[in-house]
């Protein structure tokens, strides 16, 4: 079922042809072997490869394979859940890698339908070697290949926010989620290799065109017993863009580490 894909040429429906999709201006899109599709034109990328780099992809796959974050996916399931009308479609925005995708789309109905998006390819690559059920394409979250009123639900975990296409694909009154850090995410692991470690700021909850309706606060303290965990842990946050010789020194020491993590899923519906 492929029909909630749109042509990124000429915004056409995408037909399922079977190696490959297709519009009806004739456009085509072939599939990967593990599944997903491209969807990204040239004329959106800023980079060679845009997005996360294969290393940083790896090592988010790696960290999150070991479920240290499995209360977070938990809870984000049981929200979807609460939320989303049985049989629903879903839409996850910046699915990166899939780990929360797929088990989401797991705790479904088999009738609901699950797509996800990332603009790195090699993410795309690896969520749908891992997850036959839910639909992966490359592309941008700024310019989504989906028609518009599409989705029943569209999820967010760490990704970009871009408002104004989220309302597009949403349909009416349906629901976003949005998962971001709290204030103290990551605490310990900041103290461990920043001289001045600051907090993660928390901006307010409103959003123009959709109602906040809850937060839903998840928190636990996880224990890191090998230094290539942590490796993958800080490779995969936005402090391995922004880290010089000195911290990555002091990472590199690390053996083991007991560290707060701290999210926030936030519940909005989409205004009329």
């Amino acid at each position: 079922m492929s029909e909630l894909w749109i042509c990124p040429v000429c915004g056409k429906t995408l037909a399922d042809s079977g190696k490959s999709l297709k519009c009806a201006k004739n456009h085509s899109f072939d599939k990967a072997r593990s599944g997903y599709v491209n969807l990204l034109p040239v004329k959106q990328k800023h980079a060679r490869l845009p997005g996360d780099n294969p290393e940083m992809v790896r090592a988010r796959r790696d960290f999150l394979g070991k479920d240290y974050y499995q209360h977070l996916q938990n809870a984000l399931c049981k929200a979807v859940g609460k939320y989303l009308i049985p049989g629903g479609s879903l839409l996850d925005a910046g699915c990166g890698e899939g780990y929360y995708t797929k088990k989401i789309c797991e705790s479904l109905p088999e009738t609901s339908v699950c797509y996800g998006v990332d603009i790195s390819k090699t993410a795309a690559d690896f969520a749908a070697r891992s997850d036959k059920r839910t639909h992966y394409a490359v592309g941008s979250v700024f310019h989504l290949p989906v028609g518009e009123n599409s989705f029943d639900m569209l999820v967010s975990v760490f990704a970009p926010y871009c408002g104004m296409e989220f309302f597009r694909v949403l349909k009416a009154d349906s629901y976003f989620i949005m998962v971001i850090p709290s204030a103290l995410h990551l605490w310990e692991l900041k103290q461990a290799v920043y001289d001045k470690p600051y907090e993660n700021q928390v901006k307010d909850y409103h959003l123009e065109n959709f109602r906040f309706l809850e937060k839903i606060s998840c928190e636990r303290k996880i224990f890191i017993d090998n230094p290539q965990d942590i490796q993958n842990l800080f490779q995969m946050t936005p402090y391995a863009y922004r880290t010089g010789a000195q911290e990555r020194e002091r990472l590199q020491a690390l053996q083991t580490l007991e560290v707060q993590t701290a999210f926030e899923i936030l519940i909005y519906q989409k205004e009329a």
